[in-house]
């Protein structure tokens, strides 16, 4: 399958290119780090008929939601800088089987690269069955080192979630009105792993994003744009509050009564 050939696929990849340079220059994907992937269903009107001829790869468990799905996704291994220059080369199309137990890579330069999908694929496979089966409207999971987010869980006082939520919402009034579902937050779990997936897949059923403890941030959304909006909505609180602290100042946040008032507000948007 050619992306180029394909205008809504080629728009999604460029969009998708433009955000992993946002990540880059915000620092949030240092190396390899920070991957993404997309449902990109909507966007197939003829599926391949001949999937022999790709290469063919299990999956540890199966995803039967997600049987004969189609999903944009980065490389392990690849850089989002290199994906914001050449993302033909650092991003690719996968299909998952009848079964949902393993998966084609179909797209353009399958046969002569040694392409894999981001090692944190079960995570991102499983967020996207728990999608299909709750029957919501997100098309994006995005994870990102975000530098904030990270030093903030290198305080025991803020591995709470109770304790983390009320800090982004009292820091700025926008945090309450476009994130009102707050945020998960896991202790430390090896990344990769089904462990990790399976954690992060239960928070987000409450939650539109997740912070893993020093180590980053899972987000959900319904574009690439809207799901990068939200983490940095989210990086900006926690940022006054450290500006703040490095001031000297201890950050009063918003009351509880402004809170509330802001909740209702975000019900408009």
């Amino acid at each position: 399958m050619d992306i180029e050939s394909n205008k809504e696929l080629k728009q999604l990849l460029l969009e998708m290119a433009e955000v992993a340079d946002f990540l880059w220059k915000r620092g949030w994907a240092e190396r390899n780090a920070g991957n993404i992937s997309i449902s990109v269903d909507h966007c197939i009107k003829k599926p391949l008929q001949n999937l022999e001829a790709y290469p063919s790869f299990e999956l540890d468990r199966a995803y039967p939601k997600l049987a004969t799905k189609h999903f944009l996704v980065t490389g392990t291994g690849k850089r989002m800088r290199d994906l914001a220059r050449n993302p033909l080369e650092n991003a690719r199309i996968i299909r998952l089987n009848n079964k949902g137990d393993a998966y084609w890579i179909i797209s353009q330069q399958e046969i002569i690269d040694n392409f894999q999908p981001t090692s944190e694929l079960p995570t991102h496979l499983g967020i996207h069955q728990m999608i299909k089966e709750r029957g919501s409207q997100e098309k994006v999971v995005m994870h990102a080192h975000v530098s904030e987010l990270i030093a903030l869980t290198q305080s025991a006082e803020h591995c709470d979630e109770d304790t983390l939520n009320k800090l982004i919402w009292g820091m700025h009034p926008e945090t309450m009105i476009f994130i009102p579902k707050g945020i998960g937050f896991i202790p430390f779990v090896m990344p990769g792993t089904e462990e990790i997936a399976r954690k992060t897949i239960q928070s987000l059923a409450d939650h539109d994003m997740v912070l893993w403890e020093k180590h980053g941030i899972f987000a959900i959304g319904s574009s690439v744009y809207d799901t990068f909006d939200a983490i940095d909505i989210v990086s900006k609180s926690v940022k006054i509050w450290f500006m703040c602290r490095s001031a000297g100042i201890q950050p009063q946040g918003l009351s509880e009564e402004k809170l509330a008032s802001l909740r209702d507000l975000s019900s408009r948007f």
